[in-house]
C-alpha cells in the first residue's frame, strides 16, 4: 500500500469517527461512553439469544427483553449525538443509563431460568459505569436500586414465576448473596476509584495554580502587583515592531514620585511600600484599559500608551499627575501625605530604537525634576 493510499484511508476513517463521534470534546467522550455501553449490550444480547437456543429460556421472552434492551442503548446514543444534552451536567445522563441496565439485567435474571448465573458477571460490569462521572451519592443511590431491583426478580422467579423456573431454597440464597457481593464490590470500587479520581483532579488544580502563581511571580511586580521590568521589556518590544508596521502611534512616559525618600526616612519602609500600592492603584484608576503601566524599580514606573496621538496623551498625563495630586494618602490614623509625581514622556520616532525612546523619557523626567518636580515634561 502506497503512502498516499495510507493517508487517505487514514483520513477517511477520521472523517467517519468525526461523523460518528462528532468533534466536540465533552460530548465525545459521552458517545464513546454509551458506545461502550452498546457494545456490552450486544454481547448480553447474543449471550441471552444463545441460552434461548439451548431452550434454557423462553425464546419470546428473550427476543422481547432484546428488543427493549438495545432500543434504549440506541436511543440513548442517539440523543447525545443530537446534541440535546449537550449543556447538561452529565451529558450521558449515566445514572440513568446505569439504572436501566441494572434493570434490564434483573428482567434477564427472571427469564435465564437455571442459565441465570451468566447474570452477575455482567452486573459487575454494569456498575462499573458509574465510574464514568458519577457522583457518590448517586453511585450509593445505584447500589440502593440493585438490591431492590433483584430482591424483586428474586421473589418473581420463587414465587410468582413458572414452577419449573424456581429454584431449591438454599441455591437461590447463594444466587442472592452472589449478586449482593458483586454489588456491594463493585460499588465499593468504584467509590474507591471517584475518590482517587477527585484526589488526582485536586493535585492538578493546585499545580495549575502554582503555575499561574510562578508566572505572575515572573512577570509582575510582587509589591503592587502591576508588570514588571522583564515583562514590560518584552511588551515595549512588541508594541514598537507593532508600531513600527502599522505607523500608529506610540507614546512612553516615565512616572517618578517627588520626595519618596523623604517618606521611607520619615516614616520607615512599610509606609513607603504603602505609598506604592496607594500611587499604582490611583495611575491605574486614571489610564485607559488600553494602556499598560509597570513598576520600573524603587518609585520608577513607566507608562506605555498605545495608538494614542500626543496630544491624547499629553491630557491623559496631566490628568494623572492632578489625580495623584489631589489624592491624599491615609498612613495611619493622623497621618496623612500627600503625593506628587514628576512626569518625562515621549513619542516613538520613525526608525526609532526603544533604548533611545527610554533614554529620551529618561532626560525628560530629568528635566521636569529640574524644573521643581509635579510637572509633565515632553522631549523634543
Amino acid at each position: 500500500m502506497s503512502p498516499e493510499t495510507a493517508a487517505t484511508r487514514r483520513s477517511l476513517q477520521q472523517r467517519l469517527l468525526d461523523l460518528l463521534l462528532t468533534t466536540e470534546p465533552r460530548q465525545r467522550t459521552s458517545l464513546v461512553t454509551t458506545g461502550l455501553a452498546c457494545l456490552l449490550m450486544v454481547f448480553c444480547i447474543l449471550a441471552m439469544k444463545l441460552v434461548a437456543a439451548a431452550g434454557l429460556a423462553d425464546a419470546r421472552l428473550v427476543h422481547g427483553w432484546a428488543l427493549a434492551s438495545g432500543a434504549c442503548v440506541l436511543v440513548s446514543f442517539a440523543l447525545i449525538r443530537s446534541g440535546l444534552t449537550r449543556n447538561w451536567r452529565d451529558p450521558a445522563f449515566t445514572h440513568i443509563q446505569i439504572a436501566y441496565a441494572i434493570t434490564s439485567n434483573a428482567a434477564a435474571y427472571v427469564i435465564t431460568g437455571h442459565a441465570r448465573g451468566i447474570v452477575p458477571p455482567i452486573l459487575a460490569v454494569i456498575m462499573m459505569f458509574g465510574v464514568f462521572g458519577l457522583r457518590p451519592v448517586q453511585i450509593k443511590a445505584l447500589l440502593g436500586y440493585g438490591l431492590l431491583a433483584f430482591s424483586v426478580a428474586g421473589a418473581l422467579v420463587q414465587w410468582w414465576g413458572p414452577p419449573d423456573a424456581a429454584m431449591p431454597g438454599a441455591l437461590a440464597a447463594v444466587y442472592l448473596l452472589i449478586v449482593v457481593m458483586v454489588l456491594l464490590t463493585s460499588t465499593a470500587l468504584t467509590l474507591r476509584a471517584h475518590a482517587v479520581r477527585e484526589r488526582l483532579h485536586g493535585k492538578k488544580r493546585e499545580l495549575s495554580l502554582a503555575v499561574e502563581q510562578i508566572r505572575k511571580l515572573a512577570t509582575h511586580d510582587e509589591l503592587t502587583g502591576l508588570p514588571n521590568r522583564r515583562y514590560m521589556l518584552e511588551v515595549m518590544r512588541i508594541e514598537g515592531l507593532r508600531a513600527g508596521r502599522s505607523g500608529q502611534p506610540l507614546l512612553m512616559a516615565q512616572l517618578d514620585l517627588d520626595f519618596f525618600k523623604a517618606i521611607n526616612d520619615t516614616y520607615g519602609h512599610g509606609a513607603g511600600d504603602q505609598v506604592l500600592q496607594c500611587f499604582a492603584h490611583t495611575v491605574s484608576g486614571s489610564v485607559r484599559n488600553t494602556d499598560i503601566l509597570a513598576r520600573w524599580g524603587g518609585e520608577e514606573f513607566v507608562l506605555l500608551m498605545v495608538d494614542t496621538s500626543a496630544e491624547d496623551g499629553m491630557h491623559l498625563l496631566e490628568r494623572m499627575r492632578a489625580m495623584v495630586e489631589t489624592t491624599p494618602i491615609q498612613l495611619a490614623p493622623g497621618v496623612i501625605v500627600n503625593l506628587t509625581v514628576s512626569v518625562g514622556a515621549a513619542q516613538l520616532n520613525r526608525e526609532e530604537t526603544l533604548p533611545l525612546l527610554l533614554q529620551r523619557t529618561d532626560e525628560a523626567l530629568y528635566s521636569a525634576k529640574r524644573q521643581g518636580r509635579n510637572s509633565v515634561v515632553w522631549a523634543e
